[in-house]
């Protein structure tokens, strides 16, 4: 049996039926489509998604983080995190990316969409360790990435490049400590000698 892909043009109308007034806005970039709804739609928007007609995207390939804090222009909303997933359609042959951004920059809070596509459960706890997401309703909502004693979430923009905490085994206690940063922030710009005339420029 030989698959024949969808056109974004045909998903990206299959969606629009499947999700109405829910939908923030719709494009096509690079052949993909990319829709954006609200946190408080996000949850039955993923449910609809894998269950409607024309869509059924039976498995999540992807879900993370984002922190917009720096993005040129701002976001539509002015808002700081975004969670994108990437869905996939196995039984028609298309994908489609979901971006949904938390209505808190200071408390970032979405549900959680493992009832939905169980392989989130991992990616939720990613985007829960590096960027401080909180996923309502998973149910092991813990680190992943970085050890227990971690302070802060290292992919958030505003994290220092050094950390706030360093990790050393200690001999004479016989156990892991942890301890302020010792180490000197420093910026290695390289050092650049020409002669004159060099490769013939002027």
């Amino acid at each position: 049996m030989t698959l024949v892909s969808v056109l974004p043009e045909a998903t990206r109308d299959a969606v629009v039926n499947a999700l109405g007034d829910k939908i923030k806005s719709i494009s096509i970039h690079w052949g993909e489509v990319t829709v954006h709804v609200a946190t408080d739609n996000y949850h039955a928007v993923s449910q609809a998604l894998r269950d409607a007609p024309g869509c059924q995207f039976e498995q999540l390939v992807d879900l993370c983080g984002v922190d917009y804090s720096e993005f040129p222009g701002g976001t539509p909303d002015g808002l700081r995190f975004c969670v994108v997933v990437h869905l996939l359609s196995v039984s028609l042959n298309q994908r489609l990316r979901l971006k949904v951004f938390a209505s808190d920059d200071f408390a970032p809070i979405l549900p959680t969409v493992t009832d939905i596509w169980s392989g989130a459960n991992w990616f939720e706890r990613e985007a829960f360790d590096l960027f401080g997401i909180v996923f309502d309703g998973h149910s092991d909502l813990r680190r992943i990435l970085t050890d227990y004693g971690f302070i802060g979430h290292p992919f958030r923009k505003d994290f220092p490049c050094i950390g706030h905490v360093e990790m050393r085994y200690d001999e004479k206690l016989g156990r892991v400590v942890y301890q302020p940063v010792t180490i000197e922030p420093r910026e290695n710009v390289p050092r650049i000698i020409r002669e004159e005339n060099y490769g013939g420029l002027q």
